[in-house]
């Protein structure tokens, strides 16, 4: 297993510490910033791991299926987390997750196809704001009203750029579903 295949298994192996970190006391006063050091770790490593990949010609179909999978697992993760913790409201983690069944199913039907549907630069974008979401909800200063307000901004950020991401590749790769007819 080359280099950038390990730190998506390790990206994956880390969802759970970050869940536990999350949800329990375990840590006691320190909970929120062993998860915030476990979250922002894993995701470098889904930078870094891309960056490695493309960079040392080492893209294998292993990476290119299980670092969406890594991916989606970590953030949808956390944003589960986030309701259990009050931070974020259902319906808006149900639209980011469903967004993410529509993609992976989408893509799904264009492999059987012969077509390849690569991360756009909306998708990145979205994942990028969700990530400053995540990393800011657990942060989470509620006496802070500056903070507050920057959490919510990326919150609509999110939502928006999951929305735009969305569209974007529906529309992008439409002639997929024609094949479906």
């Amino acid at each position: 297993m080359n280099t950038p295949n390990k730190l998506t298994v390790a990206r994956m192996i880390m969802v759970p510490f970050l869940v536990v970190f999350l949800l329990t006391g375990w840590g006691g006063e320190a909970n929120r910033y062993i998860a915030l050091i476990i979250f922002a770790a894993a995701s470098i490593t889904d930078w870094f791991d891309g960056y490695l990949a493309r960079k040392n010609n080492l893209v294998t179909n292993f990476g290119k299926f299980m670092d969406p999978l890594a991916d989606k697992l970590l953030v949808c993760s956390a944003m589960i987390c986030m309701i259990e913790l009050g931070r974020l409201p259902a319906w808006f983690v149900i639209i980011i997750i469903g967004r993410e069944f529509i993609i992976s199913g989408f893509r799904l039907i264009a492999a059987e196809n012969g077509i390849v549907i690569a991360a756009n630069y909306w998708g990145k974008f979205k994942t990028a704001s969700q990530m400053v979401m995540i990393i800011l909800l657990i942060l989470h200063f509620d006496n802070i009203a500056a903070f507050v307000i920057l959490e919510q901004i990326f919150i609509w950020i999110s939502l928006a750029l999951t929305i735009i991401s969305l569209i974007t590749y529906i529309w992008q790769n439409r002639s997929v579903l024609s094949m479906q007819e």
